[in-house]
């Protein structure tokens, strides 16, 4: 979906298409957490290159019942799944809730660790679509780190730049999905 607008903005960076980077498409579905390390360690070296640009795309949060997916974090509670015929909570509003929830998950990609962001989404079940390819990313990040070939502990990891939600939950039957937006920088 992405490659058009890839190609676009490139068209507008360069006067020529005989100067055009090459863009490699590596699409990732449902992997293991050892599958995104391996890919992570295989697309690392390609990752050091200065001249590399990666760029993953992903939603968020698919709140609702047609995603299935109604987890809510209530205020100094543990989380839980809302049901039709609950009372709406308000401790935080469901929408809140979700932003916390992802908040979560953007939390644990821009520490750095891999292991940290699947125990996120383990603990919370977020429905990050995009969890493989990020991990895939995360893991090649913390082969560079180890090998020495990022400078420091915050290059090289993601920053959250931009955050949003299609529409604000106030009950069960309301539905949203979050977009996010990250860079990293080596």
């Amino acid at each position: 979906m992405h490659l058009p607008y890839i190609y676009k903005m490139i068209s507008k960076q360069f006067k020529s298409e005989s100067d055009y980077p090459t863009i490699i498409p590596i699409l990732v579905g449902g992997t293991s957490a050892a599958s995104e390390r391996l890919y992570g360690k295989i697309l690392a070296p390609y990752l050091a290159m200065p001249t590399s640009v990666f760029i993953v795309s992903s939603d968020f949060c698919h709140w609702g019942l047609r995603f299935e997916y109604t987890r809510y974090i209530p205020e100094n509670d543990k989380p839980k799944d809302l049901k039709p015929g609950q009372p709406t909570p308000t401790n935080p509003p469901i929408f809140e809730s979700i932003g916390h929830l992802d908040k979560l998950a953007m939390d644990a990609i821009e520490g750095g660790k891999h292991q940290d962001f699947l125990n996120n989404l383990q603990e919370t079940r977020n429905t990050v679509c995009g969890r493989h390819p990020i991990g895939v990313i995360m893991a090649a990040l913390e082969v560079l780190l180890q090998d020495g070939k990022i400078s420091s502990q915050e290059n090289g990891r993601f920053k959250f730049i931009q955050y949003k939600r299609n529409e604000d939950v106030h009950d069960i039957y309301g539905s949203s999905v979050s977009y996010a937006s990250a860079v990293a920088v080596l």
